[in-house]
């Protein structure tokens, strides 16, 4: 039962922007499946359900891998607007941006997990990317070029 109304949730937030345990409650109920506030409230923390941004301005129930979908998308646009030079040197990557946008544009880094990106340091308009090896460096580069000419 638990189960079949997880998977139902899982549905419902995929198909519509649910902003309260109420609406996904309400949701259920019109769906055949009766349930109490703080049911909800419990299936929302056992599938790890987040709130995120809606394309219409307000929040809706999401799934983490959803939710980080979303926000890589929106690193790559930080990525794509705030980048003006690349270089490499060695295992290191040096990445000029726009003032201001170097600690954004490394956080976009990280939230991407690279396999082969040891860390990344971030000033105001300049930012480093470490990586495992010379090679490694130049796979992140190819791959980094990529994202930002998207």
């Amino acid at each position: 039962m638990k189960s079949a109304r997880h998977s139902l949730i899982l549905e419902i937030i995929d198909e519509l922007d649910i902003e309260t345990q109420e609406e996904l409650a309400e949701e259920l109920k019109r769906r055949g499946v009766r349930v109490t506030q703080a049911t909800v409230s419990r299936d929302i923390k056992e599938l790890r359900l987040l709130k995120v941004l809606a394309e219409h301005g307000k929040y809706k129930y999401a799934t983490v891998e959803r939710a980080e979908k979303g926000m890589n998308d929106r690193f790559i646009r930080i990525l794509s607007e705030s980048v003006i030079n690349v270089e490499v040197a060695n295992n290191l990557i040096v990445v000029k941006t726009l003032t201001a946008s170097a600690q954004a544009s490394c956080e976009a880094i990280d939230s991407m997990k690279w396999s082969e990106v040891m860390g990344t340091i971030a000033g105001d308009n300049t930012l480093l990317i470490i990586t495992r090896s010379d090679e490694a460096a130049q796979a992140v580069m190819e791959r980094f070029n990529t994202l930002i000419r998207k």
